[in-house]
Parts: C-alpha cells; sequence; structure tokens
C-alpha cells in the first residue's frame, strides 16, 4: 500500500480536473521567488559590517509602526500572498479569512475534512442546488457570518485559497464554472 493510499484511503479515487496541477507553476513560483526575497532581506539585516547598525535601527523604526508591523506580519503568515487564478475579483487567489457564521461555525471546522468549501451568505440560500452536484469534493455552508466582507458567496479550494468569491447575490452559473474548474465536472 502507498502512503499516499494509506492516508487519505478511499479519497485516493477521487481525481483532479485535467490542467489542475498546471496551475502550479503560475501560482506558486512567483510566491516562492517572494518568499526567497524576503528571507534574503532578513539575511541581509543579520550580516556583519559598517551598515548593519543603521539598516538594523531603520527596520527597527519600521516595526514600531502599525503599518510596518502589519505589513511584516502579512508577509511572514503568507497573508499577503495572492496566487495568481486568472480572476479579478480582488479576494480570488488569498487565503480565505476565517469566516465566523452565527452558530460558532468556523470556515476551518469546515475545512478540516479536505474539500472545498462553498459558502453562501445569501439569505435564499442562492447556491443550495448548483453546489449538489460536488456533493464529497465540496461542502456547502448557507448563513450569515459576523462579516461576509461584502461577499455574496464564497468558494474555498482544500489549501484554503479562494478560488472564486462573488461581490453581489451569488450567481449559481459562476459559481457552477468555478467549481467545474477547480473540482471537476459535477456528479449527475
Amino acid at each position: 500500500m502507498s502512503v499516499l493510499h494509506g492516508i487519505i484511503g478511499n479519497r485516493a479515487r477521487l481525481r483532479a480536473p485535467d490542467g489542475l496541477l498546471d496551475t502550479y507553476t503560475s501560482e506558486r513560483h512567483p510566491i516562492g521567488a517572494s518568499v526567497l526575497d524576503w528571507s534574503r532581506a532578513q539575511v541581509a539585516t543579520m550580516q556583519p559590517g559598517p551598515n548593519a547598525p543603521a539598516l538594523q535601527r531603520l527596520v527597527r523604526d519600521l516595526m514600531s509602526t502599525p503599518d510596518g508591523t502589519t505589513h511584516v506580519y502579512r508577509k511572514t503568515s503568507g497573508l499577503a500572498h495572492r496566487h495568481d487564478l486568472g480572476s479579478r475579483q480582488p479576494r480570488a487567489g488569498h487565503t480565505a479569512p476565517d469566516f465566523r457564521f452565527d452558530d460558532a461555525t468556523r470556515l476551518g471546522d469546515l475545512l478540516q475534512q479536505g474539500h472545498g468549501v462553498a459558502l453562501d451568505f445569501s439569505t435564499d440560500h442562492a447556491l443550495r442546488d448548483a453546489a449538489q452536484g460536488w456533493q464529497g469534493r465540496i461542502h456547502y455552508a448557507a448563513g450569515p457570518v459576523h462579516d461576509n466582507l461584502g461577499l455574496g458567496a464564497v468558494l474555498i479550494r482544500p489549501d484554503g485559497i479562494v478560488a472564486w468569491a462573488d461581490d453581489h447575490g451569488p450567481d449559481p452559473e459562476a459559481f457552477q464554472q468555478a467549481a467545474t474548474r477547480w473540482f471537476g465536472r459535477p456528479k449527475h
């Protein structure tokens, strides 16, 4: 038995849609380059030399400001990174916030099963029928959250990255296109 099969058991039969792995380079390499640059900058502040004390003071001064602290936190936590998913929607490609429903369920709880998650913030649960075709691949959750960030719906990949978001009332057709791209064709 392979390690992969031992880890995910029967889930090994799930298949990614054609072309999904082709997105790896365009998504991850720019982030990797950014992480390397950030690491090199950190190393530069620790190098001995005549400029080191001035550089270290500059970094300390920047870190003592709210904007500087926020910037460093976002860079080191990965929150500043945006995966290029080919979407113009500002949230797509970023790590999803840990949305919290009124019943205290959090997005993090829903992602634990290793599936995608469709969050529908509409009062009429506009994506319920559209999401049915991806049962077992996408967990559908609907209802009010403490802060929906002005979004009507969000589709989150299992890695916590926003794959699709709708700024208005959820569009079932746009949702289905995004779900097919990231999770394959719906079951009939």
